[in-house]
């Protein structure tokens, strides 16, 4: 599929990538084919190897299809097992990658990303990814590139962690008069930074939400009980949950300080 798909104007190379490419998937996992196409991909080529793949209509989203960042693609089942193509502009990915070896990155709202889409996941995506089909190279070669975590992206992601003691007190104000839908928001913000946080003090790559509570849990110097104590604030979304919210944050920006110091 991986060759056929490099056949298909503007489709440059394609990679495996999501749990299967990390090796945390489940026997029911998705296979996910990131498509990186530059200038734009003829979606009617696409569409017609779709729906010769699965045997039956596919509807293809093209470029800005499923918002900004996800950009487009196509969910498919072959031979009953379900394969996801996800568009990505190398264009961008390269404008993304050199952002972030200066210390910039963007939160963009998205569909499916209820924390926001972190710029930095497009080049972890191409550093965590298996390249499968790359006549090119270039993609082979971003590749070799993202492999060193950049130490300005590091610095300005571990730096974010002020965010998490910002929403927590933003909470603290909501508890009292019940208001759970901000206090949950406020404290999943919260949360997610320290996801990000922390995977960047490590100068490990966060690609999405999903997931991403036990793999920081299970990072070195990582506060003990982390994934359980934020399950907890969770589950109470009232002042007791906002005080364990407070208390993570602190433990976490300390690890992280004493990093830096």
């Amino acid at each position: 599929m991986a060759e056929q798909l490099t056949a298909v104007p503007g489709i440059r190379a394609v990679a495996l990538g999501g749990s299967r490419a990390r090796g945390t998937h489940r026997p029911d996992s998705d296979w996910d084919l990131g498509l990186y196409y530059r200038g734009t991909p003829d979606l009617a080529a696409l569409t017609a190897l779709a729906c010769e793949a699965q045997g039956s209509p596919v509807e293809v989203a093209g470029p800005g299809g499923w918002g900004p960042w996800v950009d487009g693609g196509a969910w498919l089942r072959v031979d009953g097992t379900p394969v996801d193509w996800i568009l990505r502009d190398l264009d961008r990915v390269g404008a993304v990658w050199s952002d972030c070896r200066q210390g910039r990155y963007e939160v963009g709202i998205q569909p499916g990303h209820p924390l926001g889409f972190w710029s930095p996941v497009y080049p972890g995506e191409v550093a965590l990814g298996h390249v499968i089909a790359d006549p090119s190279g270039e993609l082979t070669a971003l590749q070799r590139e993202t492999l060193d975590y950049p130490e300005p992206l590091r610095k300005a992601l571990v730096d974010a962690a002020w965010e998490a003691d910002f929403s927590v007190v933003s909470a603290a104000k909501s508890a009292p008069a019940g208001d759970r839908l901000h206090v949950s928001l406020c404290l999943s913000r919260a949360f997610g930074v320290l996801t990000q946080s922390l995977h960047a003090h490590h100068r490990t790559w966060c690609l999405n939400e999903k997931g991403a509570l036990a793999a920081a849990a299970a990072l070195p110097d990582t506060p003990a009980d982390f994934a359980e104590r934020v399950g907890e604030a969770l589950r109470g979304l009232d002042i007791a949950a906002v005080e364990a919210a407070a208390g993570v944050v602190a433990d976490v920006r300390a690890v992280l300080d004493r990093a830096r110091n």
